[in-house]
């Protein structure tokens, strides 16, 4: 359904955007995940036909987004990060309005509006004031105005910014429920927003697009090794000796917790897949050690994403492998774009 090549967005002599490369399929939700000033608000605005792009191609349901704009639009559903509402308008006012200037026809404006409104549970403050509205229901009127003519893209660029956490999973559930019949590409930097709600993710950093794939692929393919947590009955001098010696440990580190004299957590790092977890309780027992909890952990969309987007360039491209496991990330990142 789209399908970017080689895009880039160059102004003067500063580069937004680099060589991006991805597509989406018909009826995916593509997240497109990037921290500040990674351009993807650039991309979005060059996909809806609102900048041009310096060099490289955008397709969207076979049209090229600068030679056939007009037929682009039409098929496309645009919800920039702040809402382009009319406060003074009534809801279901501003939608009839946006069909029209949209070009559906008077026959199916009805119909269209009040498909926009059940969709995006606005049916009962159809009649409200647009400035009289949360900030939640506005997010909604948002995104009906970018559904009303039914198109087959939809574009949202951070849809849940400002939200409070009941409003972020009432638009996380919409957004899901838009899959399928729309093909929707959805631009964030909160990591959770990826994870629950879409099928794909495409990366990019500093202008470049460095991973593209599913959300379990990509923790699987770019974990880079595996990591055990230990909680054992014993110093800290003798758990690590006894850890050390086991075949593929890369690395033995202690845990912070509050824990007993005698008593430690530490965290095991090994170089591929191949650490085996029995290894590791054997060496503790056989060293007279004792083995109270033992847990594997999994790399997570926050590991990949911090390895892709750090600022000394390891990240290797698309394709790339990225070795290490990054210290488990516990917080939504806040940057903007």
């Amino acid at each position: 359904m789209i399908k970017v090549e080689h895009l880039s967005k160059i102004y003067g002599t500063t580069s937004a955007i680099a060589d991006v490369t991805f597509s989406v399929e018909p009826g995916e939700i593509l997240g497109f995940l990037g921290p500040n000033g990674a351009g993807k608000t650039t991309t979005m605005r060059i996909l809806s036909g609102y900048l041009p792009a310096t060099t490289g191609t955008a397709t969207v349901a076979g049209y090229e987004v600068h030679s056939d704009s007009m037929a682009v639009r039409s098929r496309i559903g645009y919800l920039p990060e702040t809402p382009p509402l009319y406060p003074d308008m009534t809801v279901e006012g501003f939608l009839y309005f946006v069909a029209r200037i949209k070009g559906v026809s008077a026959g199916e404006r009805a119909v269209k509006v009040r498909s926009a409104l059940a969709k995006t549970s606005l049916t009962e403050r159809r009649t409200s004031l647009i400035r009289k509205l949360s900030k939640g229901y506005r997010q909604r009127v948002g995104i009906a105005q970018a559904i009303v003519h039914d198109p087959s893209v939809i574009i949202l660029d951070e849809p849940t910014v400002g939200l409070d956490p009941r409003q972020i999973i009432e638009v996380r559930n919409l957004i899901k429920n838009l899959a399928g019949s729309h093909t929707v590409i959805l631009s964030t930097h909160i990591l959770p927003e990826v994870s629950m709600t879409c099928n794909r993710v495409a990366i990019i950093h500093q202008g470049r697009v460095v991973a593209t794939n599913t959300p379990e692929q990509l923790m699987a393919q770019r974990g880079g090794g595996s990591a055990y947590e230990l909680e054992i009955e014993g110093g800290w001098e003798e758990t690590q000796r006894a850890l050390q010696s086991v075949a593929g440990v890369q690395e033995v580190k202690p845990v912070a917790a509050e824990l007993p004299s005698g008593f430690c957590r530490v965290r095991v790092v090994g170089a591929n897949e191949e650490l085996a977890g029995r290894s590791l309780a054997a060496a503790i027992v056989g060293s007279g050690l004792g083995l109270l909890e033992m847990r594997r952990i999994q790399a997570s969309l926050e590991d990949v994403f911090l390895q892709l987007t750090m600022e000394d360039g390891t990240a290797e491209g698309a394709d790339g492998e990225i070795g290490g496991i990054h210290p488990l990330a516990t917080s939504e990142t806040d940057a903007e774009k």
